[in-house]
């Protein structure tokens, strides 16, 4: 770069060698330049709401330091300053967090106007300034970075706290479009070794309720002590939801965890601690939730899937060989894959786990539907159609001889009935 250029890294990869958690990616600020230099230095164009350009070479991100000013509604309400007058330190003000407000200098010198290395050092999630408010993505973006970190004994800055309450009641989190709350939902389920830390640090701030009414009303809602010795659902849920992510378990797994037990919000108080339907009263409040937050359809079907069946799963021991086959092929057990099947078993095993002193309980269901699919799968379309079934003859054929073959099983191997989580 022509002299008066100087370039700084900034933002995770200086937090994180800080702490000495391994740097993915870099990030770079740029601070004397204008877009028509960068161009001519070899750089390719890629922001689309402010000047972004990456390094031909490394492949980098390199940003022209910018001061953003607000002039409406949403994240995308601001106007941007990117000339070459801009300070590093004034790029530095408008960032969300004082331990990601930090840039190192291509000498090794650390640049740290706003107190970054102290909090990092104190463990101390705190915003830089005022127009932290500005962007209603940061209430979502510093609930996902606290769960990141929370296992390392990171905690908010109660003025910080304080702050995002008042974004809140301003309608701030109202204006959060349902592609970004899903994005920073996602990312902190798959992110995060505690992504329960997401959703209770956007309880606090009011803004669950906002973007996630259904988790929201599960808060309160009591369950059976002797079943869930937690007892609040909305608990229970996220122990649920960390238990997913414990086991390493795929997106679709975590999300039907956060998801299964919606349910349980639309019981009558009167009918409190007992959750008699939550499976069928849960179906639309999860399918609500994903078509407004634009959920993936595999992640939709698996949820809607463990809600309605996650009871049926738990008591399978003691279902009788239709109503264990019914089970078996709702949950997917006879495609191909057997990969929606797999999963489903997985929920139910967070939803068994996700209960306090019972985070490594014993869950035989697991191996007792394995089993029965195997059972079933010994009868296939071949043999009957040998023995001189034709047309729907078959399907009603194999159907009638897995009943069977489940039966002799379990006449052949009795197994002890269970009473598991509900």
């Amino acid at each position: 770069m022509k002299a008066g250029i100087k370039k700084y890294l900034v933002g995770g990869a200086v937090r994180d060698a800080l702490i000495g958690r391994t740097v993915t990616e870099r990030d770079w600020v740029v601070v004397g330049s204008t877009q028509d230099e960068m161009v001519a230095a070899g750089y390719r164009p890629v922001g689309r709401d402010f000047p972004v350009f990456i390094d031909p070479e490394t492949g980098e991100e390199h940003a022209l330091a910018r001061t953003e000013r607000k002039s409406g509604r949403g994240y995308r309400g601001f106007v941007t300053d990117a000339s070459p007058a801009v300070t590093l330190e004034e790029d530095l003000m408008r960032r969300d967090l004082t331990v990601n407000a930090m840039a190192q200098d291509e000498d090794g010198r650390i640049i740290d106007p706003y107190g970054g290395r102290a909090d990092l050092e104190a463990k101390v999630l705190r915003h830089v300034s005022a127009s932290f408010t500005e962007d209603p993505v940061r209430i979502l973006r510093l609930a996902r970075f606290h769960a990141r970190y929370a296992p390392r004994g990171f905690t908010v800055a109660a003025e910080t706290q304080a702050l995002l309450k008042r974004m809140v009641e301003a309608g701030e989190a109202d204006d959060l479009v349902p592609e970004r709350v899903w994005k920073e939902t996602e990312r902190a389920l798959m992110e995060s070794d505690q992504p329960s830390v997401f959703f209770e640090d956007l309880e606090a701030s009011g803004a669950l309720a906002r973007v996630m009414p259904e988790v929201a009303a599960l808060r309160g809602v009591p369950q059976r002590a002797d079943y869930h010795p937690e007892v609040d659902t909305l608990r229970h849920t996220l122990m649920a939801v960390d238990a997913s992510v414990r086991h390493r378990f795929a997106l679709p797994v975590r999300v039907s965890a956060l998801l299964h037990d919606l349910g349980k919000a639309a019981t009558p108080v009167s009918e409190w601690p007992s959750h008699r339907m939550h499976e069928e009263r849960g179906l639309p409040l999860v399918a609500a939730f994903c078509e407004r937050l634009r959920v993936p359809n595999p992640c939709r079907e698996l949820a809607l899937a463990v809600t309605r069946d996650h009871l049926n799963v738990h008591r399978a021991r003691e279902l009788r060989p239709a109503t264990l086959l019914a089970l078996l092929d709702r949950l997917g057990a006879f495609r191909k894959s057997g990969e929606g099947f797999e999963q489903a078993l997985q929920s139910c095993l967070c939803d068994a786990r996700g209960r306090l002193g019972l985070e490594d309980c014993e869950y035989p269901a697991v191996d007792y539907l394995r089993r029965a699919r195997e059972v079933a799968l010994t009868i296939q379309a071949g043999e009957v159609m040998r023995d001189g079934f034709q047309g729907p003859a078959i399907s009603e054929q194999i159907k009638l001889r897995r009943e069977q073959a489940l039966k002799r099983w379990k006449q052949s191997d009795p197994t002890v009935q269970d009473g598991s989580a509900t």
